[in-house]
C-alpha cells in the first residue's frame, strides 16, 4: 500500500511539474505549430508580439494567449489591416498542443479583447475578409482538412471592439463601436442552439445619407444553427435600437452562389413612445415621464435572394394616427401627429427601391405643418417629388421638444413650396430640369449665439421659388450697430440643400451703418462666456473671422458708414466676391481720414493662417488721422508721427493676418509710393527730429514746410528699404536713403549740401581766404548717419569730412588764384623786356650794322631757339620776383 501511494505521489509531482514546465518546454513548438496552421489556411500576414501558454489557468484545458495580434491583407488590399487586437485567448484540449502543424487544431473557446476589425468591399466586389486559401479538395468535414482549424467552440466572446464595414460598391458604411458580444453553443454538432448577447453603438450610412448615428444597440437572441445546411433561424429574441423595441422572425441561409433571407420584424407594442425612442438619446434626452397618446407601428418584411444583381424584396412601413406627446418639464404639446411612410422594393432590383411619404403632419398650438412626397431610384439618380406647407413659430420648438442648441430660436416661418427634380440635374447644375414653385418667408427672427457678440435680427425675409432659381425679394437685417437691406437671387438652393454644393448667389446690399465688429466670431482659444440669456460677452482677445466655405456669392454694396475696430469709412461702395473661403474686393471706394481710399485685392481664411494681397490707393488723406488709424502707416513711415498735413499714397502689399484679419506686420511684403502734398513738421513729437534739430544750428526743423515731396520704398522680410530721394529745405539740398525694420531699428543716411559759411568756427580763418562772392556761392556736403531707433536715435554728423572737403575747395581756389597771378606776371615781364629790346636795338643798330654785315646771317632754327631762351629767361625772372621775397624773408 505504501508503495502504491509512493508511486501515486511521484506521478502527481511529475504531473504538477509538467503543468508548470510545459509552457517553457513546449512554447516554441506550439507557437510554430499555430503559425503553420494559420498560414496553411489564410492568404494574409498574421503576426503577434508574444505568445503565452498556461496549463493551470484553464485546467483541464490549455490556454494560449496571443498578444497584440494583427492580420494584414495581401493583394488586392495589400498593406491594409483587416484586424488587430490587444489579445486573443484560445482554449483547447491539452493533446492539441502536441499536434504537428499539418494536423488540424480544435479550439474549444475563443475570447477576443479590445480589437479593431476593418471589413472592406471595393467597387469591383472584392472583399478584404476573403482570405481563406482554396483547398485542392473540398469537403464538408472541416476536421479532415489538412492543416486546418477545427472550431469546436462551446463559448466565444468579443469584448470592447470596434468593427467597420465599408462596401464601396453600394456606398454603404456600418460602424459598431464599444461592441460586446458573446455566444454559447455546440459548434461541433450539425444542429445546435446558439444563445447570444450583444450590445454596442451602431452607425449606418448609405449613399452619404446618415440613417443611424451612435444609436444604442442591444440584442438578446437565440438562434437555431443548421451548420450542415448553413441556415440560421431566429428563435426567442428581443432587440433595442436606442429605446425602440423590435422582435424578429425568420431565417438567413447561405447558399453556394447566393444568400437567402426571409425575415419579418415589428414593434411589440403600438405606443407612440416607440417613435421617440428611436431618436438618438443625445437629442431625445430622457423619455421617463413623457406623456404620449396615439399609436406608432413599425412593420417590416425582407424576403428574397441576395446575389450580384438582386436584393431581397422590401416592405417596411411606419404609421401613426392622431398621436401627441408632451415632455413633463416643457410647456408645449406636439399634437395631431399623422405619419404614413413606406420603403418598398417589389422586384428585387436595387434600382426599383422607393420611399413614399404619404403623410407627415403635426401641430404646435395653432401652427400646423405638413409634408408629403416620394423618393424613387434611391441608389442611382434619385427622383424627388416633395411638397411642404404650413406655419411654424420657431420659439415653440424648444418649448415642445428638448433640443440641445447653442442658440435661441424664434420668429414665424411660413412655407408653401413644391419641388420636383432628379439628383443628376442638381449635381450637374442643370437647373432647367428643376421644377419648383412657391414662397417661403420668416419674420421677427432673432439669432442668438455665444459665438457672436450681438443678436442677429431679421425683421422680414421673403423667398420666391421658381423653375430656374430662388429669388430673395427682400431681407431686413440688423445686429448691434448694423442695419442692411438685402435682395438678390440664389442659383442653386436645391443643390446646396440636397447635394454637396456651395451656395451660389448674387445680392445687392444697402446699409446706413455696417459694423464688422458686430460679426466677430470668438475663437476656441478665447471663447467668451455666454450670459444666462444666451448672449455672448464681448470677445476680448484673439477673435477669429472665418470666411464661409460654403458660399460662392457676389455682393454689390453701398454703405453710408462702415465701422471696423476704430476705423470709420464713409460713403463706401464696391463689390465683394466670396468663393473658396476667399473674399475678393473689387473697385471698393470710400471716404476716410479726410480723403479717399480705393481698394482692390483679396483676403483668404482657407489655411490655418489667413493671408491677404491688397492694392490700396489713398488720396488727400490727413497724415495725423491716417497715422493714428493705420498700423501699417506707423510701421512703414514712423516719421509721419511728426507731420501735419495731407498726402497721397499707393500701397501694394501682401502677407499674413491675425485672427481678426489685421496684418501681421512682420510678414508684410510689397512696395509703396508716397507724396506729401503739404505738411509741417513738429519735431517734439519725434525724438529723432528733436535730437537732429539740436545737432544742426543752421536749420530750424519746426519751421519747415514740406510740399510735393515724393518717396518710394519696398518692404520684405521685416525690413523697409527707402529708395534715395532728393528734396530742398530753404535752399539746402538733402538726399535721404536707407532702411529700417518693423521693430523700428534704423540705418539711414542724410547728405546735406550746405553753404560753406554754415561751418563757421569749425574751419577757423580758412573762410577769410575767400572773397564775399565765393563765400556765398561755395557749398559743401555734410553727411549725417542715423541709427538706433526712432525713439532713441544715434545721430552722427560727419563734420570732419565736410571740413576736409571745404579745405580742399579753398586750396583749389588759392591754387587757381596763384596760377592766374603767375600768368599775369609772366606776361608783364615778357612785355617789359620786349620793349627794352626794341629800344636797345634802335640805339645800337648803327654801331653794329657794320659788324653784322661781317657775320653770317642766322638760320630759322637758330632764330627760334634764341627766342625760346629769352622767354625762359623772362619766366625765370618773373618767378624770382614772385617768390623771391618770400625766400628772403625765410632767410632772415
Amino acid at each position: 500500500m505504501k508503495k502504491a501511494l509512493k508511486i501515486i505521489g511521484i506521478i502527481l509531482v511529475v504531473f504538477i511539474l509538467l503543468v508548470f514546465l510545459a509552457p517553457v518546454l513546449f512554447k516554441g513548438p506550439i507557437e510554430r505549430s499555430i503559425k503553420k496552421s494559420i498560414n496553411n489556411n489564410v492568404n494574409a500576414t498574421v503576426s503577434w508580439e508574444e505568445l503565452d501558454l498556461s496549463l493551470y489557468k484553464s485546467f483541464p484545458d490549455a490556454l494560449v494567449t496571443l498578444k497584440n495580434l494583427s492580420v494584414v491583407n495581401k493583394e488586392p488590399f495589400a498593406g491594409d489591416t483587416l484586424a488587430s487586437g490587444e489579445e486573443i485567448k484560445l482554449s483547447m484540449d491539452i493533446p492539441q498542443l502536441f499536434k504537428s502543424g499539418d494536423e488540424p487544431l480544435s479550439i474549444n473557446e475563443l475570447i477576443l479583447n479590445r480589437a479593431y476589425i476593418n471589413v472592406k468591399v471595393d467597387p469591383l466586389g472584392n472583399a478584404n475578409y476573403d482570405i481563406a486559401k482554396e483547398s485542392a479538395s473540398t469537403t464538408q468535414d472541416t476536421t479532415s482538412a489538412d492543416g486546418g482549424l477545427s472550431l469546436d467552440v462551446q463559448h466565444y466572446e468579443i469584448n470592447d471592439t470596434r468593427i467597420n464595414y465599408l462596401d464601396e460598391s453600394s456606398k454603404m458604411y456600418l460602424r459598431l463601436s464599444e461592441f460586446n458580444h458573446q455566444g454559447t453553443g455546440d459548434f461541433s454538432a450539425s444542429t445546435t442552439t446558439l444563445n447570444t448577447k450583444s450590445e454596442g453603438l451602431i452607425s449606418f450610412e448609405m449613399d452619404s445619407v446618415n440613417y443611424l448615428k451612435n444609436h444604442k444597440l442591444k440584442l438578446d437572441a437565440d438562434f437555431e444553427l443548421n451548420l450542415e445546411n448553413q441556415k440560421y433561424t431566429f428563435l426567442e429574441n428581443e432587440a433595442y435600437i436606442n429605446q425602440l423595441p423590435l422582435t424578429f422572425n425568420g431565417f438567413v441561409k447561405i447558399n453556394e452562389t447566393n444568400n437567402e433571407i426571409d425575415l419579418t420584424f415589428k414593434t411589440p407594442s403600438s405606443d407612440f413612445k416607440n417613435f421617440l425612442a428611436v431618436i438618438p438619446e443625445t437629442y431625445a434626452k430622457n423619455l421617463d415621464g413623457v406623456d404620449t397618446t396615439g399609436d406608432f407601428m413599425l412593420n417590416g418584411m425582407i424576403k428574397g435572394m441576395v446575389d450580384e444583381t438582386h436584393i431581397p424584396t422590401l416592405d417596411i412601413s411606419v404609421k401613426s394616427d392622431n398621436a401627441s406627446f408632451k415632455f413633463a418639464d416643457l410647456p408645449k404639446r406636439v399634437e395631431n401627429i399623422h405619419m404614413d411612410a413606406v420603403l418598398k422594393n417589389e422586384t428585387g432590383l436595387i434600382a426599383d427601391t422607393y420611399l413614399n411619404l404619404d403623410k407627415l403632419n403635426f401641430q404646435i398650438d395653432q401652427d400646423v405643418f405638413s409634408a408629403k412626397g416620394n423618393f424613387k431610384n434611391l441608389t442611382e439618380n434619385m427622383l424627388v417629388n416633395l411638397a411642404v406647407n404650413g406655419t411654424l413659430n420657431l420659439a415653440n420648438l424648444k418649448q415642445a421638444y428638448p433640443l440641445d442648441l447653442d442658440m435661441d430660436l424664434n420668429g414665424i416661418l411660413k412655407a408653401n413650396i413644391t419641388t420636383n427634380f432628379d439628383m443628376n440635374s442638381i449635381e450637374k447644375e442643370r437647373y432647367q430640369n428643376v421644377k419648383s414653385n412657391g414662397k417661403a418667408s420668416i419674420t421677427n427672427f432673432k439669432y442668438i449665439s455665444p459665438e457672436i457678440p450681438n443678436d442677429v435680427n431679421i425683421a422680414k425675409a421673403s423667398l420666391n421659388f421658381n423653375t430656374t432659381k430662388v429669388t430673395l425679394d427682400e431681407m431686413q437685417i440688423s445686429s448691434g450697430q448694423t442695419d442692411a437691406n438685402v435682395s438678390g437671387s440664389l442659383e442653386n438652393l436645391m443643390g446646396y440643400m440636397f447635394s454637396d454644393q456651395d451656395l451660389k448667389g448674387r445680392f445687392n446690399v444697402q446699409s446706413n451703418t455696417f459694423s464688422l465688429n458686430d460679426f466677430m466670431i470668438a475663437s476656441a482659444e478665447a471663447k467668451p462666456e455666454a450670459s444666462k440669456k444666451g448672449k455672448a460677452a464681448p470677445a476680448t482677445k484673439d477673435e477669429a473671422i472665418k470666411i464661409p466655405s460654403f458660399l460662392d456669392a457676389r455682393l454689390d454694396f453701398t454703405a453710408n458708414k462702415i465701422l471696423y475696430d476704430d476705423l470709420t469709412l464713409n460713403n463706401a461702395k464696391g463689390t465683394l466676391i466670396i468663393k473658396d473661403e476667399t473674399a475678393r474686393l473689387e473697385n471698393i471706394t470710400s471716404n476716410i481720414f479726410g480723403g479717399n481710399i480705393a481698394i482692390n485685392g483679396n483676403v483668404s481664411t482657407k489655411n490655418a493662417t489667413p493671408t491677404f494681397d491688397m492694392n490700396l490707393g489713398l488720396k488727400s488723406i490727413d497724415i495725423v488721422q491716417s497715422f493714428n488709424g493705420l498700423e501699417i502707416i506707423q510701421s512703414l513711415a514712423p516719421i509721419a508721427k511728426a507731420l501735419q498735413g495731407n498726402l497721397n499714397t499707393t500701397l501694394n502689399l501682401k502677407g499674413n493676418l491675425n485672427n481678426d484679419l489685421t496684418p501681421i506686420i512682420a510678414s508684410l511684403a510689397g512696395d509703396a509710393f508716397a507724396q506729401i502734398l503739404d505738411a509741417k513738421v513738429d519735431s517734439e513729437k519725434m525724438p529723432l527730429l528733436s535730437k537732429l534739430n539740436g545737432k544742426l544750428n543752421f536749420i530750424n526743423l519746426d519751421s519747415l514746410g514740406l510740399k510735393d515731396l515724393q518717396t518710394n520704398l519696398t518692404f520684405s522680410d521685416g525690413n523697409i528699404n527707402l529708395k534715395p530721394f532728393d528734396f530742398n529745405v530753404k535752399g539746402i539740398k538733402i538726399t535721404a536713403g536707407g532702411s529700417h525694420s518693423f521693430d523700428n531699428v534704423m540705418n539711414y543716411n542724410l547728405d546735406l549740401n550746405i553753404p560753406a559759411k554754415y561751418l563757421g568756427s569749425e574751419v577757423g580763418g580758412q573762410l577769410a581766404k575767400l572773397s564775399a562772392t565765393e563765400l556765398e556761392t561755395m557749398n559743401v556736403n555734410l553727411p549725417i548717419g542715423l541709427s538706433g531707433s526712432f525713439d532713441s536715435p544715434n545721430i552722427k554728423v560727419n563734420t570732419k569730412q565736410a571740413i576736409q572737403e571745404l579745405t580742399q575747395h579753398i586750396i583749389e581756389v588759392q591754387k587757381d588764384k596763384a596760377i592766374e597771378s603767375t600768368k599775369d606776371k609772366i606776361k608783364d615781364y615778357i612785355n617789359k623786356n620786349k620793349n627794352q629790346e626794341e629800344e636797345g636795338n634802335t640805339t645800337a643798330q648803327d654801331s653794329t650794322k657794320t659788324q653784322e654785315n661781317d657775320k653770317e646771317p642766322l638760320t630759322k632754327e637758330e632764330k627760334e631757339k634764341d627766342r625760346e631762351d629769352k622767354i625762359k629767361e623772362a619766366a625765370g625772372n618773373a618767378l624770382k620776383d614772385l617768390f623771391g621775397k618770400g625766400k628772403d624773408k625765410d632767410k632772415k
